[in-house]
């Protein structure tokens, strides 16, 4: 199975945005565009057609950051991150500040300035942030095939 490729659409009136352009980066994007795709209560849904400017707090420069899905149901709107649970943490200290551990650290610093960012972006206009883990996947009854991530 690959982790990377092009989705097909199945119900391309609810897709929002480009429906020859859907791209998935892991094997739990896939699961969650075929959710939005096949779900009753999603009415609309996009990935990474939304812009979100930011400033990084490693660098101190604007870069654009696209979160991974919108949805919109019955209930609101929705900007979605799709993680592995272990990089929604910041990482745990070590002794020894090894070249991983110093890019772990960055990783996050960087990831939390897009999500601070897409959280000032989401209250501005009435939507709801939210960040899915494989446990929020599970909870949700999305199978996950692999548990490998981008």
């Amino acid at each position: 199975m690959t982790y990377k490729g092009r989705y097909r659409i199945k119900n391309s009136s609810k897709y929002k945005g480009n429906p020859t352009q859907i791209i998935y980066r892991s094997s739990w994007e896939r699961q969650v565009f075929k959710w939005c795709d096949n779900h009753k209560d999603v009415l609309e849904w996009s990935s990474e057609e939304i812009i979100i400017p930011y400033r990084c707090k490693t660098d101190n420069k604007l870069h654009r950051y696209y979160p991974d899905v919108y949805i919109k149901t019955n209930k609101g709107e929705y900007l979605i991150e799709i993680k592995p649970k272990k990089e929604t943490n910041p990482p745990r200290i070590r002794s020894r500040k090894t070249k991983r551990y110093l890019t772990e650290v960055m990783t996050y610093i960087k990831n939390t300035s897009k999500w601070d960012a897409a959280r000032g972006y989401c209250a501005d206009r009435g939507y709801i942030f939210e960040i899915w883990t494989e446990e929020t996947l599970k909870r949700m009854g999305i199978k996950l095939l692999y548990q490998s991530y981008k």
